[in-house]
């Protein structure tokens, strides 16, 4: 019986011990470097909770988010659309308000937004650093997007292919552009990625966004290059809203999206360079080289070489090492390798084009 009362003695105290770290939340840690002297932050600006359409309670969003690897994020909840008012009062801006003090507890930035709502045309259209969303709330979109940019938020506009039958850019997308009133465009929104959204970005300037537009709870916590949540990267000069809100005016931004990087050369170049690490050739035998290359990001990066000889086409993946094997001129001291990386995308269907240069000594 005194053996008996011990070992329930021992299961307790054990089961006591341990139930600090069985309940203990555990953040991913997402690898993509920082670049060209700034800090590369995680970001998702979409996303909704009971005070509109959405099914969770605020603080589950930065729960999310910092069990994701997110750095900021934005509570966007409509404007127009209430469906949970009979039992959630519209009260524009207290999801921000119920979320704030969980947000600098985890150490995530939390942006004031709102989703300014119509039919399509003009679309939907989120306002990021609003002071008083109430002003926003008029009876015509100009109004309210007039009432955003007076109080100098950033305006992008959201999922602009998620109706094909009236998709397309229109004259009110003209009046905004031509006013300077519309900062950003959706590339990307949940699953879906839009080619045209993207050339329009490009065409105008416009700083490319992907976000979640989240509603339902997120349930699991895996996370690959493949499947993960899509964000917006904005490479600002300190982690800090004032410091976000001055790299996206800029444009310092790219989406990463389904093992997708979307953006500028510029910055997809900078990723590719910190990401990748090519060593010198550890053998070589006449025309054919080896050498290693180290790929210390969480995107499996796809290369295609371009031009004669060599490997064709090869994954470098996620936080590994790959042997490369390619040919070369027997005789020369160095060997320039041209390569397009086809799942960073500096246009629709386009991938990135790199040179690497390799010393033969």
């Amino acid at each position: 019986m005194k053996l008996k009362v011990k070992v329930i003695y021992f299961v307790v105290f054990t089961c006591l011990l341990l139930a600090p770290f069985a309940t203990a939340d555990v953040r991913h840690k997402i690898n993509i470097p920082d670049i060209l002297g700034y800090k590369t932050m995680k970001c998702d600006f979409h996303m909704h909770t009971v005070f509109s359409d959405g099914q969770v309670w605020p603080t589950v969003r930065v729960d999310e988010a910092w069990r994701h690897g997110l750095d900021a994020i934005s509570i966007t909840d409509h404007i127009e659309y209430q469906p949970h008012k009979q039992d959630v009062p519209t009260n524009h801006g207290r999801s921000y308000e119920i979320a704030l003090r969980l947000a600098k507890e985890r150490n995530i930035l939390l942006i004031k937004g709102t989703e300014i709502t119509r039919e399509t045309p003009p679309g939907h259209f989120n306002a990021l650093f609003v002071e008083d969303i109430s002003l926003l709330d008029t009876e015509e979109f100009i109004d309210a997007v007039k009432a955003a940019n007076n109080q100098g938020c950033f305006v992008f506009w959201n999922h602009p292919g998620w109706k094909p039958e009236v998709k397309g850019w229109f004259d009110i997308h003209t009046t905004l552009y031509e006013n300077t009133w519309l900062d950003g465009i959706e590339v990307v929104n949940g699953n879906s990625y839009y080619p045209e959204a993207h050339e329009w970005a490009l065409e105008k300037n416009l700083t490319m966004m992907g976000n979640s537009d989240i509603h339902q709870p997120i349930v699991g916590t895996e996370i690959t290059p493949e499947i993960h949540r899509p964000m917006t990267l904005v490479f600002a000069k300190e982690k800090s809203i004032k410091a976000i809100r001055e790299a996206l005016i800029a444009g310092r931004t790219a989406v990463w999206f389904n093992n997708q990087l979307i953006g500028k050369p510029n910055y997809l170049h900078a990723i590719f360079k910190r990401a990748v690490q090519i060593d010198k050739p550890y053998l070589r035998r006449d025309d054919t080289i080896w050498f290693e290359v180290t790929n210390n990001s969480d995107i499996d990066i796809l290369v295609q070489e371009i031009g004669e000889g060599g490997s064709g086409k090869l994954t470098l993946p996620a936080n590994a090492i790959t042997t490369v094997k390619t040919k070369v001129d027997s005789k020369a001291e160095k060997a320039e390798l041209k390569y397009q990386i086809t799942n960073f995308l500096i246009a629709p269907d386009k991938g990135l084009p790199v040179n690497v240069v390799v010393s033969l000594n």
